[in-house]
């Protein structure tokens, strides 16, 4: 078939380590030659995703690139027999929109394997509500809950809770019954965390410690962490006995000051999360929890759904701090 034409957010690095960005025409042509040739409906928008589009190398390693991790669509072409035109589809991951073409092109195209059907009881709109967040967050619970905490233990504390993976995971952990506090530096969106179900908000302040002490008061039966830095260090010198932790982010900072007191004394877990690499079958088993069992509520109210226009300037407020919840990407408003 002949190239097909379409928009895409195109990174470029005009000068050494001096990055750009903008909006431009390109065709089906000019992406990597892989099986599947897919019609991106929505994308959204991930710190990884800002990270890229402003020249990190730990992301991308050249340019010019399209970021992206996430995409939703619709099969345009297929030469795997498990994938046929017109399906309805999901790639979140892998290498997509890090060295890969990503989801904030109308076309990408990648291997069969990166690919997974819609499931049902979610549209491509709802799926990129979620998206890698999303699965990222259901990973930290459903990590908490295989490790056998549950909500007689006591309460599970979310970091960085109005951001992405922070307000899923409040959401997901409300509905499986625990009791959430929610920390957070934006006073102003106490409502905000309450009404997806954290039972107390708390101030960023009381889960930054800067004492030297190796153990403090033990408050947390768990706690999904998406921050990193000394926010993760003390929340694992305040987790009791037998706790887990899970963590997933390094939005503070990607450097980790502990001392073993807290695992060899109270035996608490570390557990790492992460999804680019996630197996095919646990992301299969997610998903269906996403669309079933799992599925929000008030999963619309997480979103911020923008035009491909505003891209660039949500990606400067994402690395300042300033979204809450999911801004998800309508492709097809360019």
């Amino acid at each position: 078939m002949p190239p097909r034409p379409f928009k895409a957010l195109v990174v470029y690095e005009a000068e050494k380590n001096t990055f750009t960005r903008r909006i431009e025409e390109c065709d089906t042509s000019r992406l990597p030659e892989n099986e599947v040739l897919i019609q991106v409906k929505y994308s959204s928008l991930n710190y990884k995703d800002a990270l890229s589009a402003t020249g990190n190398r730990g992301v991308t390693r050249s340019y010019p690139h399209t970021p992206g991790i996430d995409a939703a669509g619709t099969v345009i072409e297929s030469s795997n027999s498990g994938l046929t035109p017109g399906d309805d589809v999901i790639v979140t991951g892998y290498d997509l929109g890090m060295n890969t073409h990503g989801g904030f092109g109308q076309y990408i195209r990648v291997p069969p394997e990166w690919v997974i059907r819609l499931p049902k009881g979610l549209t491509l709109r709802q799926s990129m509500i979620y998206g890698t967040a999303g699965f990222t967050a259901a990973q930290s619970v459903l990590r908490l809950i295989d490790y056998g905490i549950t909500p007689e233990q006591g309460t599970v504390l979310v970091t960085g809770a109005t951001g992405g993976v922070g307000s899923i995971a409040v959401s997901l952990l409300a509905k499986s019954g625990f009791q959430v506090i929610a920390a957070t530096g934006k006073a102003d969106q106490k409502s905000f965390l309450t009404g997806l179900g954290a039972a107390e908000v708390i101030s960023r302040e009381e889960t930054s410690d800067t004492s030297d002490r190796a153990l403090l008061r033990g408050r947390w039966a768990g706690v999904v962490d998406t921050v990193g830095g000394n926010t993760l260090s003390t929340v694992i010198k305040s987790t009791g006995y037998r706790g887990a932790v899970t963590t997933c982010g390094n939005v503070s900072s990607g450097d980790l000051h502990t001392t073993v007191y807290p695992f060899i004394l109270r035996g608490i877990s570390l557990l790492g999360i992460d999804s680019a690499n996630c197996p095919h079958g646990i992301r299969l088993h997610l998903w269906e929890k996403l669309s079933q069992e799992w599925k929000l509520e008030k999963i619309d109210q997480l979103a911020t759904e923008i035009p491909l226009a505003d891209l660039s300037n949500h990606i400067d407020l994402i690395l300042q701090g300033k979204l809450k919840g999911r801004t998800i990407v309508n492709m097809q408003n360019v």
